[in-house]
């Protein structure tokens, strides 16, 4: 559970970044479902906390879409987890997301940026 302040500086993950987020980080090699929200957490310095209500099923769409593979393996802790990892489909899927991550960044950056009146 958050703390007060905790939860007021949590940044809420836009609309299709998670997917983003969750192929960088198997961009770097397989990884089970805990294993990449602590990746992201630790990317972000503490920023972005994906809980698994979020995590998962994004994991499951991304395995609908073919954009990342999973497979049951044995975990550090010698538990039982399921590993994923990215396949083509996903590493051009993540050019793309990126691409248009980078201009929609640009484009909140022009509207925040602009005097009164757009000129």
């Amino acid at each position: 559970m958050a703390t007060k302040d905790g939860y007021q500086n949590r940044i809420e993950i836009l609309q299709g970044t998670l997917d983003m987020l969750i192929l960088k980080t198997l961009q770097w090699g397989e990884q089970h479902g805990y294993g990449i929200s602590q990746v992201i957490r630790a990317n972000s310095g503490d920023v972005l906390q994906v809980e698994t209500g979020s995590l998962y099923p994004a994991l499951h769409r991304l395995e609908r879409q073919g954009w990342v593979q999973a497979e049951w393996k044995k975990s550090e802790s010698n538990q039982r987890a399921k590993f994923y990892k990215i396949t083509k489909l996903g590493k051009e899927q993540l050019a793309s997301d990126y691409e248009r991550w980078g201009k929609m960044v640009a484009t909140i950056e022009g509207i925040m940026t602009a005097r009164r009146g757009g000129a």
